[in-house]
Formats: C-alpha cells, sequence, structure tokens
C-alpha cells in the first residue's frame, strides 16, 4: 500500500511537470494553454482514479465514497452550486466521515468535533497545510513567507506576527480604529441606503493598515493603493485554488502587477525606517528587529510578505463577519436596543471614546460576534493534503486525499446545537457543549494553525460596531435579509444593501 501511494504521488509530480513543460512552450497562446491543461488533467484525473480503485483492494476500510455519474468533474457542479446543503446531506447519510471527488481531485470530509480532531491534532508532515495552501498563498503574498516555508519557518515567523499583536498595541488600536470608523461614515450623512459590505471592507484595510502597518504605510492609503490591494485580494479566487498559477488569466496578471507595485512601495519604507534609526512601537519596526532561532534577521522580501499576508489574511474575516453581524443586529431590533443600552452601562451615559477594559466587559456585543462567526464563519472550509494513511472514525484515509473541516456546518449540525439556525447569542450564558465538544466551534481554526489575529479581529469588530451603534440605527432594507454569496471563496452576504438613520440622543 505504502509503495502504491508513494507511486500515486510520484507520478502526479511528474505529470503535473509535464504540464508546465509543454505550457511553457506554448509561448502564452491562451487556447493552446487551456486545451493541454484540459487535456493532460484529465489524464491525471483518469489515472488517480484508477490508483484510487486500486488502493480500496488493499484490505483497509476507506471512508464512504459518494458516486457521480459525471467523469473528472464529480460532484463540483453540485457542491459549487450549494456547499453547505451539499456536505449536510451527505454527512446524514454517510456520517462523519466521507469521500467524493471534484476535478480530478478526492476530497475527504471530517464533520462533527470528533472527526474533526484528526485535522487540528494531526502533525503538519501527516497533514500537510503548504500542499494546499501554498498555490493560493505564494502569489499574493510572496515567495519565502507563510506556505512558501517549510512550516518550522512558519510558524516562527507567526510568533514574530504575534509578538506585535499584543494587549498593549490593542490599547492604542481601539483609539485608531473608533477615529477611523468615525471619520470613514460621516460621509453616510444622516439617513439612506448603503452597500454594508463595500464600507466595512474599505474601513477594514484602513483600520488594519493603521493598527498593523505603521504610519508611514497607511499614508499612503490613497485610491490607487486601495486598487492594488483589491486586484490582490482577487488572488484569493476559486480559479487561483483550481488552476494553475502560471496561465495568463487578467486577475492572474493583475494580481501579479499588484504583488510587485505593493512590495515596491513597502521596500522604500522599509529602507527609510531603516535608515532613519527611528524606533516606533508598530508590528513593522517588530519585524524589522526580529530574528529567526538561527540569529538571522528577516530581510525586505519577507518582511513585505508577512506585512502584505497580516493585512489581508485578517481583512476577510473581519470585513465579512462584521458585514453579517450587522444584519443579524438590524433584523432583530430588540437585540440592537439592548446592544446600545449595554454600551450606555457599561462605557457611560455620556458614551465617551472607548477604551480597552470598557470593550472587555461588552459581553452583549461580544456574543453577538461569536454567534455571528458561529452562523457565518468566514472560511466555509480548511484544507489539508494527506502525506501519510490517516485514521478517522474507523476508516484509512489514502495519502494524496484532500482532508477538510467545515467550521459551517460543525457550527451547526443538528446533533450538537440547539436551535441551530437561530441567531441567539444568550445561547454562550448557558450552553456549555463549546467546551464538552473541543471542535464544533472552529471559526479560527485549531491547534497549531490557530489562527494568531484572533484577539486583534475582536477587538477591532467590537470597537468598529461599538462606534456604528453610536452613530445610527440599522434597518433591513423592505424586510431583505442577504443570502450567502457562494461564487466566492470568503461566502459574503449577496446585495448587502443595509439601511441606516443617525440615531438622536
Amino acid at each position: 500500500m505504502a509503495e502504491r501511494a508513494t507511486m500515486s504521488m510520484h507520478l502526479y509530480q511528474i505529470s503535473s511537470r509535464l504540464l508546465v513543460d509543454t505550457v511553457e512552450r506554448m509561448n502564452d497562446n491562451l487556447t493552446s494553454v487551456v486545451l493541454a491543461a484540459s487535456v493532460i488533467t484529465l489524464t491525471l484525473g483518469y489515472v488517480s482514479k484508477l490508483l484510487l480503485r486500486q488502493s480500496a483492494d488493499s484490505g483497509q476500510k476507506h471512508p464512504p465514497y459518494i458516486p457521480s455519474s459525471i467523469p473528472f468533474l464529480g460532484h463540483a457542479i453540485s457542491f459549487g452550486k450549494s456547499p453547505i446543503e451539499f456536505l449536510e446531506q451527505a454527512y446524514d447519510k454517510y456520517g462523519p466521515v466521507f469521500s467524493f471527488t471534484m476535478v480530478g481531485k478526492t476530497f475527504t470530509y471530517l464533520l462533527g468535533s470528533e472527526a474533526a480532531a484528526l485535522m487540528f491534532n494531526s502533525k503538519n508532515e501527516d497533514l500537510n497545510a503548504e500542499d494546499v495552501y501554498s498555490r493560493l498563498t505564494t502569489p499574493v503574498f510572496g515567495k519565502g513567507v507563510a506556505y512558501d516555508v517549510p512550516n518550522p519557518i512558519f510558524l516562527e515567523q507567526k510568533k514574530m506576527l504575534k509578538t506585535g499583536l499584543n494587549i498593549a498595541h490593542f490599547k492604542e488600536h481601539i483609539k485608531i480604529i473608533e477615529a477611523e470608523t468615525i471619520e470613514y461614515f460621516q460621509r453616510w450623512g444622516d439617513s439612506g441606503e448603503r452597500n454594508l459590505f463595500e464600507a466595512l471592507s474599505e474601513l477594514i484595510i484602513l483600520t488594519a493598515s493603521s493598527c498593523l502597518h505603521g504610519k508611514e504605510i497607511r499614508s499612503m492609503l490613497d485610491e490607487r493603493v486601495a486598487q492594488l490591494y483589491a486586484d490582490l485580494d482577487g488572488g484569493f479566487s476559486h480559479a487561483a485554488w483550481l488552476l494553475p498559477g502560471w496561465l495568463p488569466l487578467p486577475s492572474f496578471r493583475k494580481r501579479d502587477k499588484a504583488h510587485r507595485e505593493i512590495k515596491n512601495i513597502f521596500f522604500k519604507v522599509i529602507q527609510k525606517r531603516r535608515t532613519s534609526g527611528e524606533k516606533v512601537d508598530d508590528i513593522l519596526q517588530t519585524l524589522i528587529d526580529a530574528t529567526y532561532k538561527n540569529g538571522r534577521p528577516l530581510n525586505d522580501d519577507e518582511i513585505s510578505g508577512m506585512l502584505i499576508g497580516l493585512l489581508l489574511a485578517g481583512q476577510h474575516t473581519s470585513s465579512t463577519t462584521s458585514a453579517w453581524m450587522g444584519f443579524f443586529m438590524a433584523r432583530d431590533k430588540d437585540l440592537q436596543r439592548r446592544c446600545y443600552a449595554e454600551q450606555k452601562a457599561v462605557c457611560g451615559e455620556d458614551l465617551p471614546p472607548l477604551d480597552f477594559d470598557q470593550l472587555k466587559d461588552l459581553s452583549l456585543l461580544e456574543r453577538c460576534l461569536k454567534e455571528t462567526l458561529r452562523l457565518r464563519p468566514p472560511i466555509m472550509t480548511m484544507m489539508r493534503m494527506a502525506r501519510s494513511p490517516q485514521t478517522a472514525a474507523g476508516y484509512t484515509i489514502p495519502v494524496g486525499h484532500q482532508v477538510c473541516v467545515s467550521p459551517t456546518v460543525n457550527h451547526r449540525l443538528h446533533d450538537t446545537w440547539s436551535e441551530r439556525m437561530e441567531f441567539n447569542p444568550d445561547r454562550y450564558l448557558s450552553e456549555t457543549l463549546i467546551g464538552e465538544n473541543k471542535f464544533a466551534y472552529v471559526p479560527f481554526g485549531a491547534g497549531r494553525h490557530r489562527c494568531i489575529g484572533e484577539n486583534f479581529a475582536y477587538v477591532q469588530i467590537k470597537t468598529i460596531w461599538s462606534t456604528l451603534l453610536r452613530m445610527y440605527e440599522f434597518d433591513l432594507v423592505d424586510g431583505y435579509f442577504p443570502s450567502i454569496n457562494y461564487t466566492t471563496m470568503i461566502h459574503t452576504p449577496h446585495n448587502p444593501v443595509i439601511r441606516y438613520k443617525r440615531r438622536t440622543q
């Protein structure tokens, strides 16, 4: 079995190299590229399927396999249309562990706390993150950082960033975020209807850059740089995940051009900071001063890549979650009134500027955030590549499977959560199921891959919504609550227009 798995991986690597070499000889002729990619990828899919069938006869008990009548594509269409419904139906029929094929790849999902424990407790050399995420993150963040380096190096880089994400900084961040929020939303006027997600996406970039990048980079955030960020962010797409990064697609070219230009901006800022000798207590300075365990300092390319990653990785979580939270509160006016009353009770009737201790005591607002992350976690699926056979729920998962956990499904399983589809922040006052079912609630992941920006996200979102609740009352437009947009990798609200009116004291 081990020899067959090794042969499978070796064949895949050789075939992938053949595909790259073939395309590189075609002088960027898009039709030829797509044709070559399709033919060779279909061949790879067929070979992989044969190997899977052979391994199934090895005597090991593999996860239940969901059959499909569509060669190669498998369940890509039905999954793409409604992934959560697809996974929930599969859970009901096949149990907590099952496999299926999409676009020539085999995915094995681990649903429920017990099954999900395999992913979060495993070693990276067994269930590997780089094999899955590097094709997405490397063109956006750059080489030498995140999933483009061996896991021990990535863990060192995360530790460097985490050093700069501390309570002392958070106390200063609250003032910055509050001021940015007030300034941004002044343009909304006294009342109207606006796209809440677009506004919060822009604000998150501004506040995150102010807090995490430093004053020099924040001062450069004009419309041109904002567009560069948007083009770079376009690299996080289904196409980037499924297709080779060297294909001459317009979105790929925009992404690569934006990466180069943003890197050049950061290089100038880093060099200016280095030569000036000025010491500023921010993340940029933390990275300039940081060294690896072997004593080597970060180079400018690594610092720039880590700054890009810190901004864009957190931007998705905060902007999406903030928008959904706004719509949940707009739908429940009583809850919105309670959150506003909490502002006065905790902070004072005259609503003075926020501080860190007050923010910690806004327990209802925090429960609203927690419940938003339960029902609308920004990342629907977390993935790893099986480099060695893995066991879950009595099944052996073969090498080469993409092993997945879905926070969205785990957060609403009918046998774990009471009133699972209801937005009920007060459930956290009494229910202890998160402690009992460790991986039933994983919006920021768990284990060694847990998101280092979780605490910053809580500070950022709670500060923004504390400020917005003081400024406005929010309503749904004609009762419309956004559906989920499944066409993006981050499940954003569809047509997220909200109605607002300036609050009178």
